[in-house]
């Protein structure tokens, strides 16, 4: 643990994963805004109070519970005590899981926060220190575990609805294929099979989010790479498809919480003084 007095908020970042980010961090006081990524947000606090306003409620997550907040749900961050808190995350797509569960409704944890011994035990490897990365097929083992976990806990009943996710998934693939560049949603329909209406709302059944919403986050997701590798605002939000730095810092703050400069300082002060 981090002796607290006197230290600066941070977040550490594990070294790279082709599967999801994993990230420890220390708050000393109020974190992030009300914000929402199309990612599940799973986690654990390690120490102090973590508290934060979900689905309308204010909620307390304090050692020895696992934090799952659903992709595109609104959610901040601040310290319940004033002691600060600490705590890990790792963000998962949706359709790695969907890939793992073959194409099911998203399993659901309503209050944000459970007490269930199978997620705890299912969250144990992927939650592991952040100083090392982990084995390819550990991490493999683990994200497999955790789907099936989420979809035990969160008590999923079959949906009668027909959708096609072979079609969602083809969207979704040709999404990642023009970052760079308009897309409309006749065009998806194209590449996909599927009309446009049927499309779009088996995306937002199958991987929590819009197609627009997706989209932006793969941007945002380019965004943060290059200032991670020092490139600056402006240029970032041009090379990843953005209007202009206002468009992007406008989304990247609702997405994050926080503003790029202030993600970015915290980083920097992460890799400086995080165990």
């Amino acid at each position: 643990m981090v002796n607290r007095k006197n230290v600066t908020d941070w977040i550490h970042r594990a070294p790279c994963s082709s599967k999801l980010e994993r990230i420890e961090a220390f708050i000393s006081g109020y974190g992030y805004d009300l914000h929402r990524h199309d990612t599940y947000a799973i986690g654990r606090t390690l120490s102090g109070v973590q508290s934060f306003q979900y689905r309308g409620q204010e909620r307390h997550s304090l050692p020895g519970g696992t934090i799952v907040l659903h992709p595109d749900e609104a959610h901040d961050g601040q310290a319940g005590t004033v002691d600060g808190f600490q705590y890990r995350m790792i963000y998962v797509e949706p359709a790695l899981i969907q890939q793992i569960l073959g194409g099911k409704p998203l399993p659901f944890i309503k209050s944000g926060i459970s007490a269930d011994p199978r997620l705890y035990a299912a969250t144990n490897a992927l939650l592991q220190s952040m100083g090392s990365p982990i084995d390819a097929l550990e991490e493999d083992d683990a994200v497999f575990d955790l789907a099936h976990a989420l979809s035990a806990v969160s008590g999923i009943v079959e949906s009668r609805k027909t959708f096609d996710y072979r079609a969602a998934e083809k969207a979704r693939e040709f999404i990642h294929s023009a970052i760079d560049r308009t897309i409309t949603l006749d065009e998806l329909a194209e590449q996909s099979g599927r009309d446009r209406w049927s499309l779009s709302r088996d995306f937002r059944l199958l991987f929590g989010t819009s197609p627009y919403r997706y989209l932006t986050m793969r941007r945002l997701d380019l965004v943060r790479s290059m200032l991670i590798q020092g490139e600056s605002l402006v240029a970032a939000a041009l090379i990843a498809g953005f209007v202009d730095q206002s468009h992007m810092t406008r989304h990247f703050s609702k997405t994050y919480g926080l503003s790029p400069s202030r993600w970015l300082k915290m980083q920097r002060v992460g890799f400086a003084i995080a165990p």
